[in-house]
């Protein structure tokens, strides 16, 4: 019997099935939030049920708690090339930059450098520090080398004597710049500034060795580019600066007991910065959306057709009349942003509004005014095609 084999058209719609959101929309919100595929969503609740059977609190399930944990912080940490022990497992980004930006033991007149791309819950964490010990915090313009100019030359002029933190993006989450962390992160090393890289549109996007890139703390999710559930993420600690770095949230998960179960240390490991309980179902769901992924390819292949798509997506608007992309060459990344040039008074948020009503999921960013489209490797060139028609018929209204 002679067997057919699988088109590579026929292999990606048959990927695609296994996330059912995918099946009544057209979605372009990765960067918002991935839609989860089935087996991690079977997987949390099979796991909630198996924690009522053998618990929920007791031996058993005790046991069970630790293996999961474990298993899931050593899937993240061969997705990302490190060491399992230098994995953090939190709640979010957000949480992530909080327990490193907290944990510096800040003086006054300390100072701050941030991009002027990132995301309002950073900025208000950095404002409060500075309130708090008299910390200066500024800004730097790398917005405005999206298309020319080199943003590793504006960060560096914008470092100062007293800098003790720098805060970037990966992938700056309003224009889809991917910045070269790796050559950053030698810059501060040498002038002994701590980098923090806020992941949330790197991780499950870009192939990432975090060893070599170099950056101090990398906080990421995993329920946007990696498609799994909201509410668990990580953040990776630097070896080298582990045991300079202090907890600021405490709890059982981060310290160590004597024989009279009294606090006595900080774990050695990235286990010190966890806290307390948690959703621990969700760590079994993402270990299986991440299993999803490398069920496809490799991370540099899902990058590589994550940009193929892109660069379709990019060069269909290009094409519109009334549509301006921010970037002038094809995105490194998932993240293809763009303008109206030609709006009749209406808005980039009534745009968003319609598209959705015709099923087509983006979003609007507020600097710059723009929407924002995300594909993934598994997005259909149809799905661009149909995002495009739609754009030009609210242009046409």
């Amino acid at each position: 019997m002679t067997s057919i084999s699988t088109t590579p058209l026929t292999k990606l719609h048959l990927h695609r099935q296994l996330f059912p959101g995918l099946a009544n929309k057209t979605y372009f919100n990765y960067g918002g939030q991935g839609p989860m595929p089935q087996t991690a969503l079977d997987a949390i609740s099979d796991a909630q049920t198996h924690i009522q059977q053998i618990g929920p609190f007791g031996t058993e399930v005790n046991k069970w708690v630790i293996r999961e944990t474990e298993a899931a912080r050593n899937v993240i940490a061969s997705e990302l090339n490190v060491p399992a022990e230098t994995i953090t497992l939190t709640e979010d980004v957000t949480v992530g930059c909080n327990i490193a930006m907290w944990g510096l033991e800040w003086q006054a007149g300390d100072h701050i450098l941030l991009s002027d791309c990132e995301h309002p819950g950073i900025i208000a964490t950095a404002q409060e520090i500075g309130r708090r010990f008299a910390v200066e915090v500024s800004t730097c313009p790398l917005m405005a080398t999206l298309n020319a100019g080199d943003p590793v030359e504006v960060l560096t002029q914008h470092l100062l004597p007293t800098t003790r933190l720098v805060i970037l993006s990966h992938v700056l989450w309003n224009t889809g710049q991917v910045l070269p962390i790796d050559k950053i992160a030698e810059i501060c090393r040498d002038r002994s500034v701590r980098l923090l890289i806020d992941a949330a549109q790197s991780v499950g996007l870009l192939p990432l060795n975090l060893t070599e890139l170099g950056a101090d703390f990398y906080a990421f999710t995993g329920h946007k580019w990696l498609c799994g559930p909201g509410g668990v993420g990580g953040l990776y600690v630097r070896p080298e600066v582990l045991e300079s770095h202090k907890p600021t949230f405490i709890g059982w998960r981060g310290i160590l007991l004597d024989s009279q179960a009294k606090p006595v240390n900080w774990r050695p490991d990235g286990q010190r910065y966890e806290v307390a309980t948690s959703h621990y179902p969700l760590y079994t769901g993402l270990k299986e959306a991440i299993a999803i992924h490398q069920q496809w390819g490799t991370p540099e292949e899902r990058y590589q057709q994550i940009c193929r798509n892109s660069e379709y997506l990019w060069r269909q608007l290009q094409a519109l009349p009334d549509v301006k992309c921010l970037s002038t060459s094809p995105p490194e990344s998932g993240l293809v942003s763009f303008q109206l040039t030609n709006q009749n008074h209406r808005t980039s948020s009534q745009l968003v509004v319609f598209l959705e009503s015709q099923g087509l999921f983006t979003r609007t960013i507020a600097d710059p005014d723009c929407l924002r489209a995300c594909v993934h490797y598994f997005t259909l060139e149809s799905e661009i095609d149909e995002l495009v028609e739609g754009i030009q018929r609210f242009c046409q209204m």
